[in-house]
């Protein structure tokens, strides 16, 4: 019993810094509010359209995909501005792939939006 219990509590620690990690990005990130906001659309539009459950499936996976390479890209972001404020180009590569993540699963929802609504 003591085992389900330390599981149990170590589930609610995780869960409580996920939430704060969600509550810090939603306050600090434009691009997160954002990229959000396109994803609550998209979502809108796939629950009314006449759709099949997979594709359903896929356009809320990519979406929830996309608001998770965003809170990838946010903590790259700002580790390499806490370690130096100098130009460098490594710091650059770090940011801008991360960047190109978010884009890139962007781009995949544009893609499978395009193949549902052509089919």
């Amino acid at each position: 019993m003591k085992n389900v219990e330390e599981a149990v509590r170590r589930l609610g620690r995780t869960a409580r810094w996920s939430a704060q990690g969600g509550q810090v990005a939603w306050a600090t990130q434009t691009s997160l509010r954002q990229w959000t906001s396109v994803t609550l659309v998209s979502t809108v539009f796939a629950l009314l359209l006449d759709l099949t459950a997979g594709e359903r499936a896929l356009l809320l996976a990519v979406g929830l995909m996309l608001l998770a390479a965003e809170l990838f890209n946010t903590p790259i972001e700002a580790a390499v501005d806490f370690v130096s404020t100098a130009r460098d180009p490594r710091a650059a590569m770090a940011k801008d792939c991360a960047s190109a993540a978010v884009a890139l699963t962007a781009f995949a929802g544009f893609v499978a939006w395009c193949a549902i609504l052509r089919g």
